[in-house]
């Protein structure tokens, strides 16, 4: 198997730490200890598999802007479009649910609209992370938010969730992990 990439979307600052737009590196960070590097506008580190390397990147240009870092590491590390991962924060999902995505597209997200501005287009594999819709006030409130009273309690057993997922991916493939864990909830 070729190297793999796994980007997770977030921004940069304690400003940003713990909310809802940075569950993705949450989940990296919660999954798996990684030496981290600072390059091409981000912070990325590896982890040696047995079918090649797993390079993870958390873009620190702030999310509008993700595409910006991922594409110069792809093209240093010659990393395909199809061996990547994006994982991200999704509105459209309940908060606890995951979902596996082959491509197709963005749905308003801002860095997935930067990464497919720079790499091309927006065919490339995503982990989704629900994190729910907003009941009051903006979806740009909402997402620059910290996790409220009833999802503090489960964010670990969510992390657990996706982070097996993940771990499903990197041992076993998209279409695995996909069939395991696309549509899967941890119980609020």
């Amino acid at each position: 198997m070729e190297d793999r990439l796994i980007i997770g979307l977030g921004n940069p600052g304690q400003k940003y730490a713990g909310t809802r737009h940075n569950i993705a590196w949450d989940l990296i960070d919660q999954t798996f200890r990684l030496d981290w590097k600072s390059k091409f506008k981000g912070e990325y580190a590896a982890l040696d598999d047995s079918d090649g390397k797993i390079y993870f990147l958390k873009p620190q240009t702030f999310m509008n802007l993700s595409g910006e870092s991922a594409k110069p590491m792809m093209d240093f590390f010659k990393l395909k479009k199809e061996n990547i991962l994006v994982v991200h924060d999704e509105l459209d999902f309940p908060f606890g649910t995951l979902g596996f995505k082959p491509g197709g597209g963005l749905a308003g997200h801002n860095g997935l609209k930067s990464l497919a501005l720079h790499l091309g287009d927006g065919e490339f594999k995503r982990l989704r992370l629900g994190i729910g819709r907003p009941v009051h006030g903006t979806v740009s409130d909402w997402v620059l938010s910290r996790f409220g009273e009833a999802e503090a309690p489960v964010l670990d057993s969510y992390f657990k969730l996706a982070g097996s997922a993940l771990e499903c991916y990197i041992k076993h493939g998209f279409e695995k992990a996909a069939s395991l864990y696309s549509k899967k909830s941890i119980v609020l």
